[in-house]
């Protein structure tokens, strides 16, 4: 009977109408989260470059080549490296994209086809049977009551899902157009990265000149560049000596106020109040994530012993980093903490230290002071202005961090946001 294969015909579409509608559900959205901070990563280093720009301009005012401003050229050849992997990951997104984008369609392509071919075909039985005499037929040649129940149901269900197949076919229309719209925005996307891409490595080929070339001109500067660097590493053993002491006699006054209160901890060397323990585990806590001690700059000479960039066979030790920013920048407390020190050193003008239960923060190069020893200091507040060398037009900040009587890397301790 035509009635029972167009019951049958029913419940095997109902297979399809639902792998459709599956089809047809929103995307993943983690695609699309990740392409939105790959975009707020680029701006990020788009912003970050045009700022080195700046540093450089300012530093090219003296009209003669300068490790500063050689500096600057590799900071910004890394940042240029960074933005162009930043574009080969949108590529390689834009083309998982397209892959998959060009999936759906030949899949709803197909699918669309079956729909109408199922319509057709149901248009047609439905015709043939459109007589009510099969029907009741149908129905009472049931085995019993609820077989018959059944088969009514089969009947009102069956008008309902004619129509769903009808509302599909068009939804599975509009979706397919949706897709290829899309693929073509995708593919006009590529293209533009594609060509932003080969732009940015001509600039960095020619940024890699031009540190090439200053490299060149300074390697004539050699007993210039020893002297400076001789001073420099005068300047840096006497800090290294400043602050030893200062660790030292902040370690003898932490025991001292311990003894005074009913309980203490001991932490790597510090004796600590229940207070000081505590600020102590909550700046512990935040390594990684800690505001940069100025709220714009970039890092020109990391921590550790590295190879100096021009003079051969010769390493420089820094105790920190240093930060070059912009004439009339502050620096600021990366932390909750107090002032344990303003001292003056020799080539470093002004320097701050503020402790964090065992843990110690070094300021150095401030032009103007804005705390005093003893003074409690919130995080991101402003401590002094930073020193600019008004011969070289550098303005230029170096940044310490201790816990205790230990060395850390900065660079690990501070967030990657300002």
């Amino acid at each position: 009977m035509q009635l029972k294969h167009l019951y049958h015909r029913y419940f095997a579409g109902l297979t399809t109408v639902f792998i459709i509608l599956f089809l047809l559900l929103p995307v993943t959205m983690s695609g699309q989260n990740k392409k939105v901070d790959l975009q707020e990563e680029k701006k990020q280093i788009e912003a970050d470059i045009k700022y080195t720009n700046d540093l450089l301009a300012t530093t090219s005012k003296t009209k003669k080549s300068s490790m500063n401003g050689l500096v600057i050229l590799q900071q910004k050849i890394r940042q240029r490296e960074r933005l162009i992997n930043n574009i080969k990951a949108e590529i390689r997104l834009l083309d998982h994209e397209i892959e998959e984008t060009g999936d759906s369609i030949f899949q709803l392509s197909v699918d669309l086809k079956k729909l109408k071919e199922e319509y057709a075909r149901m248009i047609y039985y439905a015709y043939r049977n459109r007589g009510s005499y099969d029907r009741l037929v149908f129905i009472f040649s049931s085995a019993d009551f609820n077989q018959a129940y059944r088969r009514i149901k089969y009947f009102q269900q069956y008008g309902t899902y004619r129509r769903t197949q009808a509302e599909l076919i068009t939804r599975t229309q509009l979706a397919l157009d949706e897709k290829e719209q899309a693929l073509e925005v995708q593919k006009v996307d590529k293209q533009s990265l594609l060509i932003q891409q080969q732009n940015e490595r001509g600039t960095l080929e020619g940024e890699k000149t031009e540190v090439n070339l200053t490299i060149q001109d300074l390697g004539k500067q050699e007993k210039e560049l020893r002297s400076t660097l001789t001073k420099k590493e005068k300047a840096v053993a006497k800090l290294d000596e400043a602050i030893a002491r200062i660790i030292a006699e902040e370690i003898r006054l932490a025991e001292e106020r311990a003894r005074a209160e009913a309980a203490s901890k001991t932490a790597g060397g510090f004796a600590l109040t229940p207070a000081e323990m505590q600020l102590s585990e909550n700046f512990g806590s935040n390594k990684g994530k800690l505001p940069w001690p100025t709220e714009r700059g970039v890092i020109s000479s990391t921590f550790g012993e590295h190879q100096h960039p021009v003079l051969p066979r010769v390493k420089v030790k820094n105790n920190g980093i240093d930060i070059l920013t912009s004439e009339g920048e502050y620096a600021r407390a990366v932390f909750n903490g107090e002032v344990t020190r303003v001292i003056s050193v020799p080539n470093f003008n002004n320097v701050v230290i503020i402790r964090h239960g065992e843990y110690l923060t070094v300021y150095s190069n401030l032009d103007e002071v804005l705390i005093s020893k003893g003074d409690k200091v919130i995080t991101k507040q402003r401590i002094g202005r930073i020193y600019t060398n008004g011969s070289e037009n550098k303005t230029e900040m170096h940044f310490e961090l201790w816990k205790a009587k230990d060395l850390m890397n900065p660079s690990s301790w501070l967030s990657g946001k300002r």
